[in-house]
């Protein structure tokens, strides 16, 4: 199959629900007419994530007959592959006067008017089966599965309006989205794109498997999800400091373009490294890391489900390639960082460094070692620890 420069995007056409100058002008006149429903943080990056076209080929939120085979299934009922339902849940009692047909305004959390649903369905779904497919999991504790027992019981379905894109308050020169990006790669020449998302900090093994896959792809793209995460994840602003310090003095800058992934974090294992294969699909890439427990959390995925996942769709199916990566470490033997495809090593020659033992050696502000991670990088994660 020969590489296009520009690979489809999902579903084949790059979706934009951003409302023009008279859609937005229209819109506002309704403002203080229309029935208002709240955004949550994660409901507010999905709405954003649909209108750039990150989330294409979806213009809105889903309906029951799109719902019900991407929990059961992974598809959509075009047969498209999809992982993770993308909903908008309001309690009965919000839900109730809305008017089927009518329009919604939609508010962020602080009563700012930031879009417009076009109502076309109300319908009330299985909290548990959800929990249980996407996460495979019933567990509360799960971080994916308390926010869905926490929604409200009925999801309100249709397309929606951005009533206008915002530069990103924190990270405006990274805000690259689909169409920014595909043009960048194609102006670059690049036909052939591999996509890294990450919530951690850079550590020397992520820039171990970054750097074997460049390899092969004519450049990467540095995507870190910044939208909402655990409590206790590293901030979105110390991470991405790390990585330009890190693409500063180890990378060579012509074949690495960093941008911020807006999305909010499901926590779905599985599942959701097919969903954030797709996601960098639309933003461009060609292909796509996928490495140890990718979107885990706790102990609730196998260390490579997120591979295997991979295997239930037929070849070409996703339009994307994953790039799969075993857990790399630094090998005492041959003085590098390797996996056990490349190393000679036996388990107790090798330095693993879990994400935990790094997190507790900097809050003592203690500099992991070196194998593990480059010193500019942990003076950075523990001056931001001395600070929070």
């Amino acid at each position: 199959m020969s590489q296009h420069t520009n690979i489809a995007p999902h579903g084949g056409e790059l979706i934009n629900r951003i409302a023009s100058a008279s859609q937005k002008a229209e819109l506002l006149s309704k403002a203080e007419s229309l029935p208002r429903v709240t955004l949550d943080e994660r409901a507010c990056s999905d709405l954003v994530m649909i209108a750039i076209g990150a989330f294409s080929p979806l213009t809105g939120f889903m309906t029951q007959a799109d719902y019900q085979p991407v929990v059961d299934t992974m598809r959509m009922a075009s047969g498209l592959p999809w992982s993770i339902p993308i909903t908008l849940s309001v309690t009965s009692a919000v839900a109730e006067p809305l008017t089927v047909g009518g329009l919604v305004r939609l508010d962020d959390p602080t009563g700012r008017f930031i879009g417009v649903l076009e109502l076309s369905e109300k319908y009330s779904y299985d909290k548990k089966h959800e929990a249980a497919k996407v996460y495979l999991t019933e567990d509360a504790k799960h971080p994916g599965v308390k926010v869905v027992y926490d929604q409200g019981e009925v999801n309100l379905a249709g397309p929606i309006w951005l009533l206008e894109r915002e530069a990103h308050p924190l990270f405006p020169t990274y805000q690259l989205d689909p169409a920014v990006s595909r043009k960048m790669f194609q102006d670059k020449g690049w036909k052939t794109i591999v996509g890294f998302q990450t919530r951690n900090p850079i550590h020397r093994a992520h820039e171990y498997i970054q750097k074997c896959a460049m390899e092969t792809v004519d450049g990467l793209f540095l995507h870190p999800l910044v939208g909402a995460t655990k409590e206790d994840d590293i901030p979105a602003d110390v991470r991405m400091r790390c990585y330009e310090i890190i693409l500063e003095h180890y990378y060579p800058l012509d074949r690495v373009i960093l941008g911020i992934n807006p999305a909010a974090m499901r926590y779905a294992g599985p599942r959701e490294a097919i969903f954030h294969a797709l996601i960098r699909k639309n933003y461009g890439c060609t292909h796509f890391i996928v490495g140890r427990d990718h979107a885990g959390v706790g102990d609730y995925y196998g260390t490579y489900d997120a591979q295997y996942i991979f295997d239930e769709f037929a070849d070409g199916e996703l339009g994307i390639v994953p790039m799969k990566f075993e857990h790399a470490f630094y090998c005492t033997v041959t003085k590098s960082m390797a996996t056990t495809k490349t190393s000679p090593s036996t388990p107790e020659q090798r330095v693993h460094l879990s994400g935990t033992k790094v997190r507790d050696l900097l809050r003592q502000g203690e500099l992991p070692p070196p194998e593990f991670s480059r010193p500019e990088v942990a003076a950075e994660l523990i001056n931001a620890m001395k600070n929070s």
